[in-house]
């Protein structure tokens, strides 16, 4: 133990008095009288208190971007820390390599992957097409099928995903739990893949749309996107997850401004319904749960945590508005570091201001969330 003499009083401070614990603080030099002593409390205390989260990461293709710059200001957060992440399409990717990076190099690298995995998927876009070619080119998608136009079953992510995680060396030391979402074709039932026995077509079957990819099978079954039967999982992120408080990144916006009238307004809505609508139906829920928790519970250990619960709220559409108009499938850099910078702004918002301004807690939804985000219950 480092020993400080105190001229003030005249004893070593760092010596433990008759009868004091160990492991307390023993101040006994008058006020002033110990400066080294005085400045060590003071840094002890202005030191920042850790904080652990776990985050539920939505699904969007490529507005899955907004979730990257709100991962990547989280990580610029010394006292900040993940004990759990579940995703759903882009969703699943993005926690993925969150947990690859910080198993290889903590959070400056995982911010390094995640920047990195998003300029290569970039590198992807097609050429700009006329709307005319846009047009035909959606009109395809619905008309003949992957099978048809893949039969080969191309998929750039595999090579992305195996650069920026080693899936081997995440199941054997997995930097934090990880919860991944697929739907098995054959039933609609949701699949949850657990870090342990994580491998990279897990996660390619977690964003596998069904009329762009072929399904993915995995042990005797095939599987489509995770975002059609948890966008993502909600209630399993809680149960295993140690930290009271839960981060949901939302990405498909709620409400709609207008009546689409478009095939291709038709066709987006459709899918912002359908993605979302399994979100709002777990989140109430949850939320339902949370608020009778403790009485008469069958799981014990359970209902406390729901009595602990907090749970956060960080809306792309609430944050961006316009974003809800952009199409997911586009992948041209300069559109990725718009809601990358978005999610940035978000998370700086929360971080200033919502992170001790629950949208739920021990059961009860804020005014502000009940009647404009998550459904009443």
């Amino acid at each position: 133990m480092a020993l400080f003499y105190c001229t003030a009083s005249r004893r070593m401070v760092g010596h433990d008095p008759p009868g004091a614990s160990s492991n307390q603080l023993w101040v006994s030099a008058p006020a002033g009288g110990c400066p080294i002593y005085q400045s060590l409390i003071e840094a002890d205390q202005s030191r920042p208190r850790e904080r652990h989260l776990s985050l539920a990461l939505q699904g969007g293709g490529s507005l899955g971007a907004f979730a990257w710059g709100v991962l990547d200001r989280l990580l610029e957060e010394e006292n900040l820390t993940f004990d759990a992440v579940s995703g759903a399409s882009a969703g699943a990717v993005n926690a993925v390599i969150l947990a690859g990076g910080l198993l290889a190099g903590g959070k400056p690298e995982a911010r390094r992957r995640l920047d990195h995995f998003w300029e290569r998927m970039s590198q992807m876009a097609p050429p700009k097409r006329s709307a005319a070619a846009a047009l035909f080119a959606d009109l395809v998608s619905h008309l003949v099928s992957p099978y048809q136009l893949n039969p080969l079953n191309l998929n750039p992510l595999k090579r992305l995903l195996s650069a920026e995680v080693d899936f081997e060396a995440l199941r054997a030391n997995p930097s934090l739990k990880l919860l991944i979402a697929a739907t098995a074709v054959s039933t609609g039932r949701l699949q949850i893949f657990r870090e342990t026995e994580l491998t990279r077509e897990m996660v390619l079957a977690s964003a596998s749309l069904p009329l762009l990819s072929q399904a993915v099978p995995i042990g005797g079954e095939r599987y489509w996107d995770g975002g059609y039967s948890a966008n993502p999982p909600l209630t399993p992120l809680v149960e295993v997850s140690e930290a009271s408080d839960l981060l949901i990144v939302q990405i498909m916006p709620t409400q709609g401004a207008e009546l689409p009238m478009s095939s291709p307004a038709i066709v987006k809505r459709l899918e912002q319904v359908t993605f979302n609508g399994v979100f709002l139906r777990e989140a109430a829920a949850l939320a339902m749960m949370a608020r009778v928790a403790g009485s008469d519970s069958q799981d014990p250990a359970f209902s406390r945590k729901l009595q602990q619960l907090r749970v956060h709220h960080i809306s792309a559409d609430r944050e961006c508005p316009k974003l809800s108009e952009a199409s997911g499938s586009n992948l041209d850099r300069r559109f990725l570091l718009k809601p990358r910078e978005c999610g940035r702004s978000a998370a700086e918002t929360w971080l200033s201001d919502g992170m001790n301004t629950p949208a739920l807690q021990r059961g009860m939804l804020s005014e502000e969330y009940s009647e404009t985000v998550l459904p009443a219950v």
